[in-house]
């Protein structure tokens, strides 16, 4: 039987910006944007969903003069991670 895959996560974007805040402690808001390809507008309608959803952090400084936008993963979005990467190996069939 297959296990539902969170639909948060099975947005394409969205499911790239976790994979990449799970490799990383921490990740700016441009890093995210010039690695996904992601316009900054959808970007961060995309970043507050995840954020809302609780899977990721957003902190806003700055860096001298110029704003930077900074996400962090959760222990909420790693173990969701997690497990829609399990859920998704059973439609693969992978163990």
């Amino acid at each position: 039987m297959y296990k539902e895959l969170d639909p948060l996560l099975h947005s394409q974007l969205r499911l790239a910006v976790m994979s990449i805040l799970i490799s990383t402690e921490e990740a700016d808001f441009v890093f995210i944007r010039e690695n996904t390809g992601a316009t900054a507008g959808n970007l961060s309608v995309q970043l507050d969903k995840l954020k809302e959803a609780g899977y990721i952090e957003i902190t806003k400084t700055f860096r001298g003069k110029i704003p930077r936008t900074i996400c962090k993963k959760t222990p909420k979005g790693i173990e969701a991670f997690e497990k829609y990467v399990e859920n998704l190996k059973g439609y693969i069939g992978v163990k």
